[in-house]
């Protein structure tokens, strides 16, 4: 499909994700990933604050509200919780959650995980996979504005992981 691979390799495509268990047969599924130059413990503070913020396109999916660019005490994500939030919304839920490790959650009838893979000591692969059994028109749509927003939230996400570590 059109947009449904960035920044991923073959290997990756191909590993298990959280989210493979919430959707059997699904018509979409897409796969991005970032090197953030961050221990996967500086990285996933940034993650579970996607509860907090979409870190995208601000002026787009919250509505000019700027996404924190400070950690903010929050607790471990749990199952049940809201899983982000956009336009001063709260959506979703998640629905799995290893600490450190992943965090999936399901909104609009898709289910996305995030999943933090350490490289070395010093670096982490921050990889993300969302599913959702829809049409094939509508999954062509909701793959390609995924490819900008999803792009863009991992680009964040790696920006602030890296200059939070530099700062430490």
């Amino acid at each position: 499909m059109i947009g449904d691979r960035w920044g991923v390799s073959d290997s990756e495509i191909g590993r298990s994700y959280p989210c493979d268990d919430f959707v059997t047969s699904p018509v979409l599924e897409a796969w991005r990933g970032v090197s953030v130059r961050a221990p996967a413990e500086a990285v996933w503070p940034w993650v579970t604050q996607v509860r907090l913020a979409p870190y995208s396109y601000d002026w787009i999916d919250n509505l000019g509200r700027r996404s924190p660019r400070e950690l903010v005490d929050l607790p471990e994500p749990r199952v049940g919780e809201k899983f982000t939030t956009a336009g001063g919304r709260r959506l979703g839920r998640i629905v799995s959650v290893d600490p450190g490790n992943q965090l999936t959650g399901s909104i609009l009838g898709a289910v996305m995980s995030y999943v933090l893979v350490a490289e070395d000591h010093d670096s982490t692969r921050l990889l993300f996979k969302l599913v959702m059994r829809t049409n094939r028109w509508v999954a062509l749509g909701v793959c390609v504005g995924d490819l900008v927003m999803a792009r863009r939230q991992l680009l964040n996400l790696k920006l602030l992981a890296e200059r939070h570590r530099a700062q430490l």
